[in-house]
């Protein structure tokens, strides 16, 4: 009887653990980013677009906001804003109208780091070398789920 008693608490404190790590970013999101871009930052526009909802069937994984793509940073706009979960990150991804996860599993994608914030302006900077006219989406990407949550087409300027 112990036994079962001792069982039972163990696996209940596991479960109650992990459910607390899953819902602890819907409980208590982070404040929503203000990153501003500089001046040497904004000279050159080279493509816009805006984060969908990739799959209406999913209300978990979703997005909405508009991304602007300079030569040097990747801009996040105030009106961003993504479903909270663990572990997103900001990819360039070479193809476009991404809108399922199997478009980015075995891409060789470039990442921009991990997002700040669920929701509000962010800058991520590009790697030297990036030929951007390669990369026409831009996602954000659960690493440690490996599930695409929003892509974004982009639109490059002439």
């Amino acid at each position: 009887m112990v036994a079962v008693f001792l069982l039972g608490g163990v696996l209940g404190t596991g479960f109650g653990v992990a459910l607390g790590f899953l819902a602890f970013p819907y409980v208590f999101p982070p404040p929503a980013a203000m990153d501003q871009l500089t001046e040497a930052d904004a000279e050159t526009l080279v493509a816009t677009g805006t984060f969908i909802h990739a799959n209406p069937a999913d209300p978990i994984h979703f997005g909405s906001g508009g991304v602007e793509v300079y030569e040097s940073v990747v801009f996040l706009q105030n009106d961003f804003k993504v479903g909270p979960g663990p572990d997103f990150h900001v990819y360039l991804v070479p193809s476009a109208e991404v809108r399922a996860s199997g478009d980015v599993k075995d891409m060789m994608f470039v990442d921009l780091g991990k997002l700040r914030a669920f929701e509000g302006s962010q800058r991520y900077e590009i790697p030297a070398g990036v030929n951007l006219k390669d990369y026409p989406s831009v996602v954000i990407w659960c690493q440690q789920f490996g599930v695409l949550i929003s892509p974004a087409d982009l639109a490059f300027e002439s």
